[in-house]
């Protein structure tokens, strides 16, 4: 890096998180839209759906060959151009008048957050080569994405009371525009200068696989680990991966080097990130629900209540925690965040009534977020302090696509743990309510409470109570088995992951050294 990119490098870090900003912020912000879409496009269930989910199918799916791209090319040059790409798509799907189009947007959408996402953090990395600052960036990097996804749900709920819901595409433009010309000025370019010919079968197996196996798990969310199509979609998956994989031990030029996965501070801490995302992300699918549908909070009101506290403590847990990882090491500063994550998830599995008071759903899901915070960073920089600096791009990628497919499973197995006890507990109704009502109350708890309010009286009450303890019930079963996960992240974290990071490769420059700190006290699997 010259002079002018080292005196920089914090100011551009401010540009680099606006950058991030904008993808922590899209994922959130529309999930409060949707029923003003619906209702101005005259958008069905499945179509909802479709628009939430033709951003992460694409997102999903291109991280790794974007990573690998970034690499190549420049990471500024990548960054600049998905930023602008991210400003044209928001502003089409603000415009859009038609589901279709919508969708299209989406997708388009899903594929600059590809190009934006990975670009960050190797940034971060190429900018910090010190590995005490490079932690310190990573921890505040972390933080933003925190914020952004916290108060993408208030912002959102705040634009739809002021505006129509083309308001929640139209707020990117303005961030889009700093970062742009922010990133311009204050970030330097960087690049593998020895980059191979490009990997094209790696890349075209990448692709389909990493979409079928995304695409597979969104949907057993929403038709059950058995369904044809799910089967199908996660059995071609696994083919295409496992083809991947030889492919890319065999080529001479691959785009994701397999020898990196023997460095367990690679390796343990992307497994770490896949539980950490299944965990949070699978958590706050339930309780928005139950802070919506079953209680009945604006959502407004569940952006101030439930997204906005949480959020501010991940930022500041993940702010400390290069701090902490610096006095203790890598190996128990994640484990302790997965502890005290696995701990506020035990609050809220004993939680079994639906009218709990709000305080004693906020303190376990305070310390959920505050470990998770304490984790993610530490986790995240371990990943990227394994890798050589010319494979920074295909490192933070890995970080990415981990995130995505953890934060899926997530929803999807909490949500069918959900779902098969509310379908347990609603059996009752069966005989009190016509065929037709009974299918839509064991749709869903939307769909009950849709049912109630049509139907009216005594029998109106007895199905939303019904619902809701129901939906109660199943919420701490998956609350349960998500502590049970986040209990078994802290354990392998403990055994597998190193307490110092170290890389793989002898002229890796990024090997951290915590010899200037106090030597912490040996323990079992050190």
């Amino acid at each position: 890096m010259n002079d002018k990119g080292n005196k920089n490098r914090w100011l551009g870090l401010l540009f680099i998180c606006f950058s991030l900003l904008i993808i922590s912020l899209d994922n959130t912000i529309l999930n409060v839209a949707l029923p003003a879409i619906s209702t101005d496009l005259g958008a069905s269930q499945a179509e909802l759906q479709w628009i939430v989910d033709a951003y992460i199918l694409v997102f999903a799916s291109l991280l790794l060959t974007m990573g690998a791209i970034g690499d190549r090319i420049g990471r500024k040059r990548i960054l600049q151009f998905g930023i602008a790409w991210f400003g044209v798509f928001s502003l089409m799907a603000a415009l859009s008048n038609s589901v279709e189009m919508l969708v299209a947007a989406r997708a388009l959408l899903g594929l600059g957050g590809a190009i934006i996402m990975p670009a960050t953090l190797s940034l971060v990395t190429a900018s910090f080569r010190d590995p005490k600052e490079r932690a310190q960036a990573i921890a505040l990097w972390a933080a933003v994405f925190g914020l952004g996804a916290g108060i993408g749900p208030l912002v959102g709920g705040y634009l739809l009371e002021q505006a129509d819901w083309s308001a929640v595409f139209m707020i990117n433009l303005p961030v889009v525009a700093v970062a742009l010309i922010g990133g311009f000025f204050f970030l330097e370019e960087s690049k593998d200068e020895a980059a191979p010919s490009p990997d094209v079968p790696g890349v075209l197996l990448s692709i389909a696989g990493l979409f079928l196996l995304v695409y597979g798990i969104i949907e057993a969310g929403v038709d059950g680990w058995g369904a044809s199509n799910v089967v199908t979609s996660l059995g071609v998956a696994a083919i295409i991966l496992v083809v991947f994989f030889a492919w890319e031990s065999r080529t001479k030029n691959p785009m994701l080097p397999l020898y990196l996965f023997r460095n367990p501070s690679f390796t343990g801490a992307n497994v770490a990130v896949t539980l950490m995302f299944f965990g949070m992300l699978g958590v706050f699918f339930a309780i928005s629900q139950l802070f919506q549908s079953v209680q009945g909070y604006t959502a407004l009101e569940t952006g101030y209540r439930l997204f906005l506290p949480t959020s501010l403590v991940l930022m500041f847990t993940a702010g400390m925690s290069a701090q902490v990882a610096q006095r203790i090491g890598t190996k128990r500063t994640v484990g302790l965040g997965f502890l005290l994550a696995a701990s506020g998830m035990a609050v809220l599995s004993q939680i079994t009534a639906a009218d709990v008071s709000y305080l004693g759903l906020l303190g376990g899901l305070l310390m959920m977020t505050g470990g998770i915070g304490i984790a993610m960073s530490p986790a995240t920089n371990s990943i990227m302090g394994s890798v050589p600096a010319h494979k920074a791009g295909v490192g933070s990628a890995m970080n990415d696509t981990t995130r995505e497919i953890g934060g899926a499973l997530g929803v999807a197995v909490l949500g069918t743990v959900i779902n098969n006890a509310y379908l347990d507990q609603v059996a009752t109704l069966k005989t009190q309510l016509p065929p037709e009502a009974y299918g839509i109350v064991s749709s869903s708890i939307q769909g009950a409470h849709a049912v109630a309010s049509q139907i009216g009286g005594p029998v109106a009450g007895v199905i939303v109570d019904v619902a809701n303890k129901a939906f109660a019930a199943g919420m701490a079963d998956a609350m349960f088995i998500a502590t049970f996960v986040m209990v078994s992240a802290a354990l392998f974290t403990l055994i597998v992951l190193p307490s110092e990071i170290s890389c793989i490769e002898d002229d890796c420059e990024d090997e951290v050294d915590f010899g200037t700190l106090p030597e912490p006290v040996a323990v079992a699997g050190d």
